[in-house]
């Protein structure tokens, strides 16, 4: 018996032991983990701008990709209101349709950068991924006289080697705060109730100009944005291209 006993005794114990061992480990690693990411220096791109409260201001952002037939109803839509607005232009989009491409800078619009072919940036090389994004400020610039600022990455999908080449090439990488969604094909109402009641200042809106009913919601969007207060601008209005700096929701703070 005092065999056994001694024997069960010497096992408890080494268990205790080893269950120390682990747990003092799995401490020590959520402890590290909790540290590493406090310190994240993750690039990260503006999803939308803090402003000073005196004015109520909203930028409508218009992704082009595919399709151009609804681009001139959108300016025209946006200027009955007094509205001014960006658009994120691709490259091989700009290829085909260059007089809508000079129709966006003509009226006052910014034009953004969308990549050349609509790929996923990140999985792509440094060289790629720079070749990509020069591509299109080079035929902008040809079509317009204007170097895009600010870059969409497609699919809004970002790493920190893209944002990376993106600063190197003295440009600001952009997001948005409210999805439309209208790409999935909603109704104008559906994307109405997607933006309106959920906008607030300094947001930034994504839209697709050539999406199924942007031209039904837009007219809507625009005329409850305006009612409430709102001034629509272009993100060279509204994001700034030095002097900031973005916290970790993606807000964008404007040095004093």
């Amino acid at each position: 018996m005092f065999i056994t006993f001694k024997r069960q005794s010497f096992i408890a114990v080494i268990s205790l032991l080893i269950a120390g061992v682990i747990l003092a480990c799995t401490l020590g690693a959520t402890s590290t983990a909790a540290v590493f990411f406090g310190k994240s220096t993750r690039k990260i791109p503006v999803y939308g701008v803090q402003t000073d409260g005196e004015r109520k201001v909203i930028a409508l952002t218009f992704d082009a990709a595919w399709g151009a037939d609804k681009t001139q109803g959108i300016l025209d839509a946006m200027n009955k209101y007094g509205a001014k607005g960006t658009f994120f232009l691709v490259g091989f989009w700009i290829d085909k349709f260059e007089d809508e491409t000079k129709a966006i800078a003509k009226a006052g619009f910014d034009i953004g950068n969308h990549s050349r072919n609509h790929l996923n940036m990140p999985k792509l090389s440094d060289d790629e991924i720079r070749s990509e994004i020069e591509y299109v400020n080079d035929r902008v610039n040809a079509l317009t006289g204007i170097t895009p600022k600010y870059f969409r990455a497609p699919f809004g999908d970002y790493s920190d080697r893209l944002m990376t080449a993106v600063e190197e090439l003295d440009m600001v990488g952009v997001q948005w705060s409210i999805d439309s969604l209208d790409w999935k094909g909603l109704t104008a109402k559906q994307i109405f109730e997607r933006v309106v009641p959920k906008a607030k200042s300094g947001d930034i809106v994504l839209f697709h100009n050539n999406s199924d009913h942007i031209l039904d919601a837009l007219p809507l969007i625009l005329s409850a944005l305006k009612e409430a207060g709102f001034e629509f601008v272009t993100l060279s209005q509204l994001v700034a291209t030095s002097g900031y700096s973005v916290d970790n929701n993606g807000i964008q703070h404007k040095a004093a």
